[in-house]
């Protein structure tokens, strides 16, 4: 495999007020995300990618507005970049998972193995050697908290389920929600180890009542209300689950 040719992000810009970045080599089953929210009196990063390569540049380049790094979870391919931000917000509950984060509690364990890149993030790269680097919160956020721009404002929800301290933001104004991994137009997973598949469906069940009409996720496109309901729907059924990740790898890289 050589270095990757070019830019390793992947930028867009939504609208003004919103910016997806994503890592071009990161397979598209497993990028993550990122979303750069931008506000009047400063910025919201909405996860961190894997940290194979420092974001904080491109980040600088997009917004001159201090940065907050809002952690939706503590699994690996969202927190990479996190310690590069002087505040960085998540749930208490996995506090300890930030601050000292390892392959097997990031969930990066059982992932490693799969072809996880298609481009080295530098020469001499080797993925079985990727660790995290911690990056303690600098403040909590759960339910009820209320994250103000100035000029736009987000109501802060806990969701667990796919993990304890799983939250997701959500704009009344425009009626727009940044999931997270509690959904996404994709196989979810709520069979990690620190998942809770009862928390999760009430979770699911929640979000379906709540008036949206965009979410911006932390895997694959952005969708409706449509598409949400019936993504619940379907999981609520016992369908659109991820299962065993080891046999689904096989099955999406075969």
């Amino acid at each position: 495999m050589q270095p990757a040719d070019g830019p390793w992000y992947e930028i867009h810009r939504v609208d003004d007020g919103l910016s997806h970045i994503r890592e071009r080599h990161v397979a598209p089953w497993m990028r993550c995300n990122m979303w750069l929210i931008h506000g009047r009196d400063g910025s919201l990063l909405v996860d961190s990618g894997m940290g194979l390569r420092p974001i904080k540049p491109e980040v600088a380049a997009l917004t001159e507005r201090p940065v907050t790094v809002i952690c939706t979870h503590c699994h690996f391919d969202h927190i990479g970049c996190a310690h590069e931000f002087d505040v960085r917000l998540g749930h208490s509950l996995e506090a300890d998972d930030y601050a000292a984060p390892d392959l097997a509690r990031s969930c990066a364990s059982q992932w490693l193995g799969a072809e996880l890149i298609t481009a080295l993030p530098h020469a001499g790269y080797e993925l079985r050697n990727f660790s995290l680097t911690p990056a303690p919160l600098t403040g909590y956020l759960d339910e009820g908290d209320i994250l103000d721009l100035g000029d736009r404002s987000f109501n802060v929800f806990h969701l667990p389920g796919h993990s304890p301290g799983s939250i997701a933001l959500y704009e009344r104004a425009t009626r727009t929600l940044f999931s997270g991994d509690v959904i996404y137009d994709g196989m979810l997973i709520d069979n990690a180890w620190h998942s809770d598949a009862e928390a999760y469906e009430a979770s699911l069940r929640r979000l379906k009542e709540l008036p949206v009409e965009r979410v911006h996720a932390g895997h694959e496109g952005s969708f409706g209300k449509d598409r949400l309901v019936e993504l619940i729907d379907v999981f609520l059924a016992g369908g659109q689950r991820l299962g065993d990740p080891s046999t689904w790898v096989a099955s999406v890289t075969s």
